[in-house]
């Protein structure tokens, strides 16, 4: 693809790239600070919302892969979240004081209905506009930059409050009317730009209920699994407590903290495609490693830096924005070469369950990290009211609870990819062969003029055996 074919593509990935950070950084502290919604009554409703959540995923891949419009098959569905993911927001971010736990609940669940069906449907279709190996690597760091991009705007929502004298109104409305002015151009144009082609599956008409059950048993799914919790885990949980650390313990204003925020999301935005680029030198997996390892030697660097010095604190944010930039979207590329096993072994697309999979694990860390640090906090004393005054014990404690869990995560999911075998090489005779199978198929209809459904039949019922 060219270079603006695919920053016309890329920007669907704004609208839940600046949700992704608005809901972890800004919206929990700010349901606790100035609705007055109690800590456990919001690290209750987050983990209530993901427990249910779970199971909607696994059941929107299995609709997307089997779904054949004239529109195609995912920009569809990108059609479908739009409406649902703004009605969310605007119910969310403008809530009124004295919400309780059944106000979130209900739409939370709406704004994680229509950010999965945005985030699933996005790298379906990426992986069928880049093919190969390393052309993916290329496409999925530049539509990470872009989602890295959406979370920078956001961030500059509050730098700007403050800047023009607004910085005493809290800036989590003004970030949902963004979001929502945002949101239709960013969906729209790529859905109106952007062609799509559809895979012909060798499919049946039964409900193909063993070759899931086949799929999610697969080793290297179980590791991409795992490793997308891990990594996921490590800068959610660094995000739950983000505000308070940086206050709290390094002494920073909320301003000079979401400066050195919006420094460690903008690195990400060069990070991305310079973690694409890499990954096509050494491969994904051993690029993933890599990043995983510099970004927790750099965040153990966290508690050297003076307080309340931005200066000093800009190198370490530079390093773990850049080195955190490259998780997903190594995890996502590789995912999208292991589709491509599937679907030469399975005769069928399976890519949009796959990613229904990662975004599982996505949503179990999650839901992890915000009742594991809100509990730690209040085990720890740690008091995160505005005004409120905490002990040297639980400034502490805080520190500790904000270390220790991102660098243990973050590493246990570069390690899941030890002895990792689709390499480059192995990925490269897999499309050699589901090409020149997708070849003799569309040749048939061409040659005989029948429907898709008639010539996979065919090429079902003349398989040896």
């Amino acid at each position: 693809m060219p270079l603006p074919a695919i920053l016309f593509f890329s920007l669907s990935a704004l609208p839940t790239g600046a949700l992704s950070l608005a809901i972890l950084v800004y919206l929990s502290p700010y349901f606790a600070s100035h609705l007055g919604v109690p800590l456990t009554v919001i690290g209750g409703a987050f983990a209530l919302v993901r427990g249910i959540d779970f199971f909607v995923d696994p059941l929107l891949g299995m609709m997307m892969d089997r779904t054949r419009t004239r529109l195609g098959r995912y920009r569809v569905w990108q059609i479908i979240g739009l409406p649902i993911l703004m009605l969310a927001v605007y119910r969310l971010f403008m809530a009124p004081f004295g919400i309780g736990e059944i106000y979130l609940v209900g739409w939370l669940l709406v704004l994680y209905l229509g950010m999965s069906i945005l985030d699933l449907s996005r790298p379906a279709w990426t992986a069928t506009l880049a093919p190969q190996y390393h052309e993916r690597s290329r496409l999925f760091g530049i539509v990470t930059a872009m989602g890295v991009l959406g979370a920078f705007s956001v961030l500059m929502v509050p730098i700007a409050s403050g800047l023009f004298g607004q910085a005493a109104k809290p800036s989590v409305p003004m970030m949902g009317w963004f979001i929502l002015a945002l949101t239709p151009l960013a969906i729209g144009i790529p859905v109106a730009l952007t062609p799509e082609r559809i895979s012909v599956d060798l499919h049946n008409d039964h409900f193909p209920l063993r070759d899931y059950l086949a799929l999610v048993r697969k080793p290297a799914l179980i590791r991409l699994f795992l490793a997308q919790i891990s990594v996921s885990l490590g800068p959610n949980w660094m995000s739950a407590m983000y505000l308070f650390f940086f206050t709290a313990s390094r002494g920073f204003t909320a301003a000079q903290a979401s400066i050195l925020l919006a420094i460690y999301i903008l690195a990400g935005i060069v990070g991305a495609p310079a973690t694409g680029y890499l990954a096509t030198r050494i491969g994904k997996h051993r690029t993933l490693m890599i990043t995983t390892t510099a970004f927790s030697l750099g965040l153990s660097t966290a508690m050297l830096f003076p307080r309340g010095n931005v200066l000093a604190a800009i190198p370490m944010m530079l390093w773990c924005g850049f080195m955190a930039s490259g998780f997903g979207l190594m995890i996502n590329a590789m995912a999208a070469d292991f589709g491509d096993e599937v679907r030469l072994e399975q005769g069928k697309e399976r890519i949009s369950l796959i990613y229904a999979m990662l975004s599982f694990a996505n949503k179990v860390a999650g839901a992890i990290s915000i009742i594991l640090t809100y509990s730690a906090l209040a085990a720890v004393g740690y008091r995160p009211a505005e005004g409120a005054v905490n002990t040297l014990q639980a400034i502490h404690g805080l520190e500790a609870i904000f270390l220790i869990g991102p660098i243990f995560f973050v590493m246990l999911g570069g390690t899941c990819f030890i002895g990792w075998r689709l390499d480059a090489t192995r990925h490269g005779d897999i499309r050699l062969r589901l090409d020149a199978r997708d070849a003799e198929i569309e040749a048939a209809m061409a040659a005989t003029g029948a429907s898709t459904e008639a010539v996979v039949i065919f090429a079902e019922t003349s398989k040896p055996g």
